[in-house]
Formats: C-alpha cells, sequence, structure tokens
C-alpha cells in the first residue's frame, strides 16, 4: 500500500505546522524552512495566493497522511456533494478508520494509527478491516481482535497511547475493550484547527 515516507518532523517545518505530535518541539527550536539557515530570508512572508492554496492544501493531505491521488479524489467527490466542498472534505478526512483509531486514543498518531489498522487489528462490525481508509458510518462499531489484545502494544497502551482529554462526539469509546463506536458525524469544529479549507477548495478550482 503506497503511503508517503518522508520525514514527518521535516515535513512539518516546511508547513510551519506541528503535523506530528512529536514534531511541536522541534518546530520551536527550527522555525526556518528545511535547508534554510535561521534568520534567513522566509518565503513565507512573500507567498502569493496560489502558494497559500498550495501549502494549506499540502498541510492538511500530510496532517491526514494522504497521498495526491487520495485527496484529489476525496476533494472532487466533495464537489459533487451537495453541501460545502471545503467541510465535507474535513469531514471525509474524519471518517477515515485511521482517524478514527487516532482519535479514539488508541494510538499516539495517525501514521500509528494507519499501522495498525494496515496490519488488520481491528474488526469493523463483525469483519476484519485493514483499509485505513475505509469511512466510517453512524453505527458502525470497530472493536480490536482478540487476538491483538496479547500483544505488548496493547498491554501498555496506557503508557503509548494515553487517554485523549476529550473525546469527539461522534465517537464513543470503550477503552477496556478496544471499542469504538461511530455515533454521528463529524463537525467542522471537531476537524483539526488552524485548517482553511478555502484555500484548498479554491486550489482545486483553479
Amino acid at each position: 500500500m503506497a503511503r508517503d515516507t518522508q520525514s514527518i518532523v521535516k515535513m512539518s517545518r516546511r508547513e510551519g505546522y506541528a503535523l506530528h505530535p512529536k514534531a511541536h518541539k522541534a518546530l520551536a527550536k527550527r522555525t526556518a524552512l528545511p535547508g534554510q539557515q535561521a534568520g534567513g530570508y522566509n518565503m513565507r512572508n512573500k507567498a502569493s495566493q496560489y502558494s497559500l492554496q498550495l501549502r494549506e492544501k499540502q498541510k492538511v493531505k500530510r496532517l491526514y497522511g494522504l497521498l495526491e491521488r487520495q485527496f484529489s479524489r476525496l476533494m472532487k467527490e466533495a464537489s459533487r456533494t451537495k453541501g460545502q466542498s471545503g467541510q465535507l472534505l474535513l469531514q471525509y478526512l474524519e471518517q477515515r478508520a485511521d482517524n478514527a483509531v487516532y482519535r479514539a486514543g488508541l494510538a499516539p498518531s495517525r501514521r500509528a494509527a494507519r499501522q495498525l489498522v494496515t496490519h488488520g487489528h481491528f474488526m469493523l462490525n463483525g469483519r476484519r478491516v485493514d483499509i485505513p481508509s475505509i469511512r466510517l458510518q453512524t453505527g458502525d462499531v470497530l472493536v480490536l481482535r482478540g487476538r491483538s489484545k496479547t500483544t505488548e502494544y496493547f498491554k501498555k497502551i496506557d503508557d503509548v497511547s494515553p487517554a485523549p482529554s476529550e473525546l469527539p462526539n461522534w465517537l464513543k469509546v470503550n477503552r477496556k475493550k478496544f471499542e469504538i463506536n461511530v455515533t454521528g458525524v463529524p463537525t467542522r469544529e471537531e476537524a483539526e484547527p488552524d485548517i482553511n479549507e478555502q484555500l484548498i477548495v479554491e486550489y482545486y478550482s483553479r
């Protein structure tokens, strides 16, 4: 399965946004773009409208761990669906199985959650699932497979990935059973903060 293997810290520096929990410290220490000396000319200060659109698209695409073809396909679907395209795009991204595992606190990052789903650790409505991009719907139940509960990762889940302080309203989680119930649809406010989805819509509308 195709995936982006670039350094998440370098990508975070390029976008000026922490795409992974471990990138926060790196951004605090080094604010310059990759390959640029600190205090040097900053291209972000002279960004054109197209550059702003491109960078926002790249930021969100990398934040959720998609490749260009996957992201473009989602944007086309959102554009064809009744409603605000940008908000629908974020809704589709939030409804991904790997994102739900991350949001539920069963993985410390989306990359880790993607790996857990890809390795077939979860059952979706009673059937084994290994497709991280599968879109969850209201009423779906994602639960850890019985044999996976004996792995060291899930035995030490509280150390590896502590329970989040706040869960999104569209998820109900039973941490003891490693069970995720989808109770609704993600709202715009429950997506990642500091996203300007209108710039992404404008980028694909050129």
